[in-house]
């Protein structure tokens, strides 16, 4: 990995850590409670899982990991693990304090020792494979594989699957987020003289036709797909790249449907036009892997405001109530609000990407 790589990725996921903590951010209020209390309750809580605890160890891990990796390739060889774990345990504090201001977050001791040893876990183990030379093997890999400037795609290609993380009204449909967008705008202004000067659509938004969601799924699989094309060297690395995105595709979406739905509903999002809209996609990414990276990143524009008009011309998935009510009421409160921010920002986010990848290219050439 390179050297600085590191840092922006472990701030991006602390970033995450403190949108999933204090989500969904309403409510707020000083409710009486001396904001310490929490951190001398009995351990463990009355009313805890194992899922929690897996989820808070699992969740801080990747940051003290990211966090020692950093301080590794700085210097701080050393250092790094203390660190890091010192990073994170503040982090892990900061937003137990904070949650005490919000009535649908619940403070817990458990929960800040889970998030330290998990922040441990992690940075010790970014330590042992920094040891047995597995980051600089990872080094090599990404020089023989990428294009010197990756690190955009990368992290964007690395947060595609989480992105699929929450319902779509279409497999692999994300950034279809108007609707609502229009939703909370009207209600915002709606004792506003401003709420005539809304671009608020007339037309009642009519669901996709098989076709438009063949087209749609296609677009959604081929996307990704585009983005490491304009990374990656090599026809056969491009090939492999894209079975193996179609492969982390469907098994996150099929996880996706497992965890709002149930075991028995994992794979009823396999319907005849999502499997032509998959195969056409997985096609069509293998048949451009000869294609240069300038074309890829052409296309990969296209494909993306394409998709992304196609979604919103078409009303939200009709179980998204059912689903929201779901995740928003439990376990899954966490999750709900990172997975579907990450759905509605990453292709713009990769939209934005792209046109900087283009523009640059550009001025390269006209130097």
């Amino acid at each position: 990995m390179h050297k600085t790589s590191a840092w922006p990725l472990a701030l991006i996921y602390a970033a995450l850590i403190v949108f999933a903590s204090l989500f969904p951010f309403d409510g707020w209020r000083s409710q009486g409670v001396d904001p310490r209390v929490f951190l001398f309750a009995r351990i463990p809580p009355p009313y805890w899982t194992w899922f929690d605890v897996n989820t808070n160890v699992a969740g801080y891990a990747p940051l003290g990991f990211l966090l020692a990796l950093a301080l590794l390739r700085t210097g701080w060889s050393r250092a790094a693990v203390p660190v890091a774990f010192l990073a994170g345990t503040l982090l892990s504090l900061s937003m137990e304090f904070i949650q005490i201001y919000l009535p649908r977050r619940v403070p817990s001791n458990m929960d800040l020792v889970l998030n330290s040893a998990g922040t441990l876990l992690g940075a010790l183990v970014a330590a042992l494979l920094e040891k047995l030379g597995a980051i600089s093997r990872w080094s090599r890999f990404r020089e023989r594989w990428f294009v010197r400037q990756a690190r955009g795609a990368l992290v964007l290609l690395a947060m595609w699957p989480f992105a699929l993380l929450f319902p779509a009204s279409v497999p692999f449909g994300l950034g279809q987020m108007w609707e609502r967008l229009e939703m909370a705008l009207t209600e915002w202004f709606s004792d506003t003289p401003f709420i005539d000067w809304l671009p608020v659509a007339d037309d009642v938004l009519e669901p996709l036709s098989p076709g438009r969601e063949v087209l749609a799924v296609m677009l959604g699989i081929l996307i990704p797909c585009l983005l490491g094309h304009c990374i990656i060297r090599g026809m056969a690395r491009r090939a492999i790249f894209t079975l193996v995105t179609a492969l982390v595709g469907v098994s996150f979406t099929a996880l996706t449907f497992l965890l709002s739905y149930g075991p028995s509903h994992a794979w009823e999002w396999q319907t005849v036009p999502t499997r032509v809209g998959m195969g056409l996609g997985v096609s069509a990414a293998l048949l451009l892997t000869a294609v240069p990276r300038r074309v890829c990143a052409a296309l990969l524009l296209l494909a993306l405001m394409l998709h992304l008009n196609l979604l919103n011309q078409a009303p939200a998935s009709a179980y998204f109530a059912q689903t929201l009510q779901a995740w928003e009421q439990g376990r899954f409160i966490r999750f709900y609000g990172v997975a579907q921010w990450l759905g509605w920002i990453w292709p713009y986010a990769a939209l934005v990407y792209v046109v900087m990848l283009v523009s640059r290219r550009s001025e390269d050439q006209g130097r």
